[in-house]
C-alpha cells in the first residue's frame, strides 16, 4: 500500500556539555587510549560548543519537504484558482452594472468637488465682502469701484474656466468617437475606474466574497477537540484549559490533494494508543463534520518513523470513491506476466494499488450486486494474459460471467446442479494429485535448481509446469447444494489447497456471498492471506470476510453505501489494508482477454483439457455461426451426456433469464429442431424416470464439422 505521506526528519541530538566538561578535581592527564571519543563540537575548549550543540530542525514548512506534497498543494491552489474565476466569471454582468452605479456617483461628487473651482469661488469671498461695505457706504466711490473691479475679476475667470472645461470635455468626446473601439474601450476604462473608485464607501464592495466549498477547514485545535470529544484526550474547563493534553503533530495539518493530512502522536501518560484512536474513527468523523467514509487512517509502524501511538490522517473534502471508475489497464494489455502484481484500483487518494497474488489465496466477499464478480475476475483477467497459467474455473452461479474462460480454462465447472458438483469434486481431486505431484518433483530436484522448494521460472518452462489459477465464484451455493459429509470434504481439499498449494504455484481465488459458518466456514476462511469484501451490512459481516477485529483496527466495509458499487476494502496483511475503488473490466472486454489468452497459449502448447475439446467455443473461433439456443444448450450440458428437457429448461432460465425466462418445453423442441438438432431418441432415462429429453451427442452432432 502506498503511504500516506512523508515522515519529518528526524531531529538531531541535544548534549548537555556541564556532564561531559571535567570536573575542577579530576585528573589532569588521561592516557588517549582509554579516553572516550568525544565529538570536536562537543569539546570544553570550545567557545562556540553551546551554540552549535543547538538540535536540527526543519528548515522547510510542512508542506515543503516532499515533492508529493509541494504536487499536493500546487494542485490544490490550481483547483482554488480554477474555483474563484468560475465564481466571479459568472458575476461580471453584475460587478459592471455595479461599477456605472459607483462611477455616476464618482461623477457626481468629482462635479461638487470642482463646482467651486468652476464657479470661482476663491472670487466670491472678495466681491461679497465687497458688497457688504458698498451697503453700508454707498457714497464711496472708490469702494463701489473696487466692488465692480472685483466683480469683473470673478466673472472673467468664470467665463475661462468654464470654457476650458467646455472645450476639455468638447475635445474628449471627439476624440473618443472618431478612435478605435480598442482605444474607445480603454479610454473609457481610464475614466470609469477613477470615477468608481471616487464614489465607492466605506463599506462598498465591488466583488462578491466567494468561500470555496470546503466541508473541512482543518486545524491542530479542531483535531484536538475532536479527540477530546471522542474521550481519547482528557477534557476540562476554565482556566486550566490550557493545560489539557494535546496530540503533537509531526507533520500537518496540511492541504494533501482534495482533502487535509496530518500525522499526529498522542500524549503519553493518557493511556491510549493508536488503535484506539482507529476505534473512534465514526466519532472523530462526526466532530470534523464529515461522513466516516472521508477519513482515512491507519497506524504509522516504526518501519516508517512511527510508534504506538502516532496516527496518520487524511480527510478528504467529499467522498472520494464516487468518482467513474477507471478502466483496467489489462484491458489494452497483449500479455502480462503473473510474477507482477497485478494493477487493481486506487486508494481515496488516487494513488495506484496493484495485488501480488502469487504465493497467495484470495477471498472476494460481500453483498450481490455490488461488484464482487467483476473485482474477483480482475485476477483472474491477469493471469489469462500470461500463457504459463492453468485455469481452473467453477462458476456456481451459471451465469454468463465466466463463460468466456470456455475458451482457455482446463477445467470448467457451471452451475450448481449435480453432476456440476460431482464434476467440481473431481476437478479437486484432480489438483490434489498434481499438487503432490509437484511437491514429490520439487523434493528431487537440487538446490540450484529448487532453491526455496517452491515454484521458479526455470522449472514453469523446463518442465512444462504453468502456475495453476483455480477461481470458484459463489461458493455458497456449492455448499448449499452438499449434505454435510460431502462440504467437511471439500472444505477440508479447498484448505489444503490454500494452505499448501502456493508452493507448487497454485493461486486460489475464492468469491461468495454469504461468508457465514456454513456457506464458508471459518477453517477455510482463516487461512486465506488476501482478502477483499464489497459492501456489507454490519460489522461482524465485515469480519467474517476480513478477519476477526479488522472492523476495529479500521477495515471495515460496512461503512460502504450502495453507491459505493466497484469499492471494497482490501486487506493484504496482518495490518495492511485499504478501501479501493476498483478498476473495471467489462464482461466484453473479459472475453476479449480470455481470446488473446487462447492465442498466447496455443503459441507455447499449453490448451489442454476442456479449453482444448469445447465444441461451441471451437465453432465460434473458427467463424461458423451457430444457433444461440444450441451454444446455450451445449454449454449448461457441459458435465452431462443426457439430459430431460425440464431440467435443461430450468438450466437455460438459470443462465439467461432475460432470453429463457418466459419459455417452454414446446418452444425449446422447436427452436432446437430449426438449429439443426435430430433426436436419435425423444425419451430419456435417467435414474429410472424416462421423460422427454437430449443426449449431448445429438446436440453437438448439430454442430457443423468444419
Amino acid at each position: 500500500m502506498t503511504d500516506l505521506m512523508t515522515e519529518e526528519p528526524p531531529m538531531g541530538t541535544v548534549h548537555h556539555l556541564d556532564e561531559r566538561r571535567a570536573a575542577p578535581d579530576a585528573p589532569a592527564a588521561v592516557d588517549p587510549a582509554d579516553a572516550p571519543v568525544v565529538e570536536a563540537v562537543d569539546r570544553a575548549d570550545n567557545p562556540l560548543a553551546d551554540w552549535l550543540t543547538v538540535p536540527d530542525s526543519p528548515v522547510l514548512p510542512a508542506w515543503a519537504r516532499s515533492a508529493a506534497s509541494i504536487k499536493a498543494n500546487v494542485q490544490a491552489l490550481a483547483r482554488l484558482t480554477w474555483w474563484h474565476t468560475r465564481f466571479h466569471s459568472f458575476r461580471v454582468p453584475k460587478y459592471l452594472f455595479k461599477t456605472v452605479l459607483l462611477a455616476a456617483r464618482g461623477f457626481y461628487r468629482a462635479t461638487v468637488g470642482l463646482w467651486p473651482t468652476l464657479s470661482a469661488q476663491d472670487h466670491s469671498a472678495a466681491v461679497r465682502a465687497l458688497k457688504a461695505q458698498s451697503k453700508l457706504k454707498p457714497e464711496d466711490v472708490d469702494l463701489a469701484a473696487r466692488l465692480q473691479a472685483a466683480h469683473f475679476e470673478r466673472t472673467r475667470t468664470r467665463r475661462w474656466r468654464f470654457g476650458a472645461a467646455a472645450v476639455a470635455v468638447t475635445t474628449a468626446v471627439v476624440g473618443v468617437a472618431l478612435a478605435d473601439p480598442l482605444v474607445q474601450g480603454g479610454i473609457a476604462a481610464a475614466v470609469v475606474t477613477p470615477l468608481a473608485y471616487l464614489g465607492r464607501g466605506k463599506e462598498t464592495r465591488l466583488l462578491d466574497q466567494g468561500a470555496p466549498p470546503l466541508k473541512v477547514d482543518m486545524s491542530a485545535a479542531q483535531l484536538n477537540d475532536a479527540l477530546r470529544a471522542a474521550g481519547l484526550l482528557k477534557s476540562g474547563s476554565g482556566k486550566d484549559e490550557k493545560d489539557l493534553p494535546r496530540v503533537s503533530c509531526s507533520m500537518g495539518p496540511v492541504r494533501d490533494g482534495r482533502g487535509w493530512a496530518v500525522i499526529f502522536d498522542m500524549p503519553r501518560g493518557g493511556g491510549k494508543t493508536a488503535s484506539d484512536v482507529l476505534a473512534k474513527r465514526e466519532v472523530i468523523a462526526q466532530e470534523l463534520g464529515v461522513d466516516e467514509i472521508q477519513v482515512i487512517m491507519s497506524r504509522v509502524r516504526a518501519a516508517k518513523g512511527g510508534n504506538a501511538g502516532r496516527v496518520s490522517m487524511w480527510v478528504a473534502d467529499d467522498d472520494p470513491y464516487l468518482a467513474d471508475p477507471v478502466p483496467s489497464p489489462l484491458a489494452t494489455m497483449d500479455r502480462f506476466s503473473i510474477w507482477d502484481a497485478v494493477p487493481f484500483g486506487a486508494d481515496a487518494r488516487g494513488n495506484r494499488v496493484s495485488v501480488p497474488v502469487i504465493w497467495q489465496s484470495m477471498f472476494f466477499g460481500g453483498l450481490p450486486r455490488r461488484g464482487k464478480t467483476f473485482t474477483q475476475r480482475l485476477m483472474t483477467a491477469a493471469g489469462l494474459l500470461d500463457p504459463w497459467v492453468r485455469h481452473y474455473v467453477a462458476d456456481f452461479k451459471g451465469g454468463q460471467d465466466w463463460m468466456g474462460m470456455r475458451h482457455v480454462a482446463h477445467r470448467l465447472v457451471l452451475g450448481a446442479e449435480e453432476d456440476a458438483i460431482e464434476a467440481f469434486k473431481n476437478m479437486l481431486t484432480e489438483l490434489l494429485s498434481e499438487m503432490e505431484r509437484r511437491f514429490a518433483l520439487f523434493r528431487g530436484l537440487p538446490t540450484s535448481i529448487c532453491p526455496e522448494g517452491k515454484l521458479t521460472p526455470q522449472i514453469i518452462e523446463k518442465y512444462k509446469m504453468p502456475f495453476i489459477f483455480l477461481t470458484v465464484d459463489e461458493l455458497q451455493e456449492a455448499f448449499l447444494a452438499m449434505d454435510d459429509k460431502d462440504r467437511e470434504a471439500v472444505v477440508d481439499d479447498l484448505g489444503r489447497l490454500a494452505r499448501r498449494g502456493p508452493a507448487a504455484g497454485f493461486i486460489s481465488n475464492y468469491a461468495s456471498q454469504r461468508p457465514d459458518a456454513k456457506s464458508v466456514p471459518t477453517k477455510l476462511r482463516e487461512i486465506i492471506t488476501i482478502r477483499c469484501c464489497t459492501q456489507v451490512t454490519d460489522k461482524t459481516s465485515s469480519d467474517m470476510v476480513l478477519g476477526s477485529g479488522k472492523a476495529a483496527m479500521g477495515a471495515d466495509a460496512s461503512l460502504l453505501s450502495e453507491e459505493h458499487k466497484g469499492v471494497t476494502v482490501l486487506v493484504t496483511g496482518p495490518a495492511s489494508y485499504a478501501t479501493v475503488k476498483n478498476d473495471l473490466l467489462t464482461t466484453a472486454e473479459f472475453n476479449t482477454l480470455a481470446l488473446k489468452g487462447r492465442a498466447l497459449r496455443e503459441a507455447v502448447g499449453q490448451i489442454s483439457g476442456d479449453a482444448a475439446g469445447d465444441v461451441t467455443a471451437g465453432a465460434g473461433r473458427a467463424g461458423v455461426v451457430i444457433a444461440p439456443v444450441l451454444s446455450d444448450v451445449l454449454d449448461v450440458m457441459r458435465h452431462s451426456d443426457r439430459i430431460h428437457s425440464v431440467d435443461l429448461l430450468a438450466r437455460l432460465v438459470n443462465a439467461d433469464e432475460d432470453r429463457y425466462g418466459d419459455w417452454d418445453l414446446d418452444k425449446l423442441a422447436a427452436e432446437l429442431d430449426a438449429a439443426g438438432v435430430k433426436r436419435t431418441t425423444k425419451q430419456i432415462n435417467i435414474k429410472g424416470k424416462n421423460l422427454a429429453g437430449y443426449r449431448r451427442a445429438d446436440l453437438e452432432a448439430a454442430v457443423p464439422e468444419e
